[in-house]
């Protein structure tokens, strides 16, 4: 009786039992052979990867629904703490120069909004043509407005809202934002080649204009105290995310700025990555309606590349060709990792071409606008 009962609790006898856990271990794998070996965004892959492998080898003790260690640190993801840490943290390694130099680029970060709403459509289409054949995809205008976040590519974002409006989503939407995030350089760079031109590929643009620290430090405190006026539901993310870039424009701090930048937000990011790992178990994932949030969040994340790229080719036209096109994958704020997208692609076609710079513009003003859509989403729907 006793060897019995020990033998049971063996992890093997859960995936014998539930197949389904070993093609997720699998999956695990797979995501792993990504981070480490084609380095594909390892800060995030690699915690979502092992997060998924633990998980669905032991769900009760090592998946966020079960009772272990995971499910406690989950609680910082659901209590909405480590969200904000993650954007004041951002906040203190992010040059908003750029976009003061160059406020035209604000438009392209709003085209890269354009992959939200049509997420938000998708899924009240589905619900409306789909629902009565399958109840599970009757999608509320709540939860249309929650998936549908996942195009702003920013995890944060994504959470936050996702637990406002339907917490018990939340795991799927993470699983799926963060997931794409962490496969930037494979989706966009095909879309990128597809919407531009071989002329447009190699536009050199002119260097951005030089801003004051009076503007830098200004900006922040303009930023948050008008978001906190009129959209306050987004006052969390962006009331962090200036603050982290008080903190590093002030030059009086220079302790606490180092310590955003660097450690704590690499032990924020891997506890972000663990955890959403963990809510990837079989039963979790494999279900029609989690595969339809996928598919949706994969397309709000194309639409919003293709729209921040179009906004970008108007721009080049409007500017006499001033504008390099292939800053408008940066429309989606998975900053940095898109504005690192922006110049490899930009240097495949001219090895000299630095845009780098150029592309944080657009991805700060994304990172703020998909806050700000979020905030209204939550103030309407919430």
């Amino acid at each position: 009786m006793f060897w019995d009962n020990f033998i049971h609790t063996f992890g093997f006898w859960g995936i014998l039992d539930n197949p389904q856990q070993l093609g997720m271990v699998l999956l695990s794998l797979f995501l792993a052979y990504l981070a480490v070996v084609k380095k594909y965004e390892p800060l995030l892959l690699l915690p979502i990867s092992f997060g998924m492998l633990i998980a669905n080898m032991s769900p009760e003790n090592l998946s966020a629904d079960g009772n272990g260690i995971i499910a406690i640190l989950y609680q910082g993801i659901k209590l909405e703490i480590y969200p904000p840490l993650i954007f004041l943290c951002l906040g203190a390694m992010t040059d908003f120069g750029p976009l003061i130099a160059s406020p035209k680029s604000l438009f392209i970060g709003l085209g890269g909004q354009f992959g939200i709403f049509t997420a938000f459509g998708l899924a009240i289409l589905i619900g409306k043509f789909l629902g009565p054949l399958f109840p599970e995809l009757n999608f509320s205008m709540t939860e249309a407005a929650a998936i549908s976040i996942i195009g702003s590519s920013d995890g944060p974002t994504t959470i936050l809202t996702a637990n406002r409006l339907t917490p018990d989503l939340l795991a799927t939407i993470a699983i799926a934002a963060y997931s794409y995030m962490a496969l930037v350089p494979i989706i966009q760079p095909p879309i990128m080649r597809m919407l531009t031109t071989a002329k447009e590929r190699v536009i050199v643009m002119p260097q951005p204009k030089e801003v004051t620290k009076r503007q830098k430090i200004i900006f922040p405190i303009a930023m948050a105290a008008g978001t906190l006026l009129l959209i306050p539901a987004a006052g969390p993310l962006i009331a962090m995310l200036m603050l982290g870039n008080l903190i590093r424009e002030s030059g009086v701090v220079d302790r606490i700025s180092h310590a955003l930048q660097g450690d704590l937000l690499s032990i924020l990011t891997m506890l972000i990555g663990l955890c959403i790992g963990a809510t990837a178990t079989a039963a979790n994932i494999l279900q029609l309606k989690t595969v339809v949030i996928i598919l949706l969040g994969l397309l709000a994340f194309a639409f919003g590349t293709v729209g921040g790229v179009l906004v970008a080719k108007l721009l080049c036209y409007l500017t006499g060709g001033k504008v390099n096109p292939l800053i408008g994958n940066s429309g989606v704020s998975a900053m940095p990792m898109a504005a690192r997208v922006s110049q490899k692609v930009a240097q495949e076609y001219n090895p000299t071409n630095v845009v780098i710079m150029h592309a944080m513009g657009p991805i700060v003003a994304s990172t703020l606008g998909s806050a700000i859509v979020a905030g209204i989403f939550i103030s309407i729907f919430g």
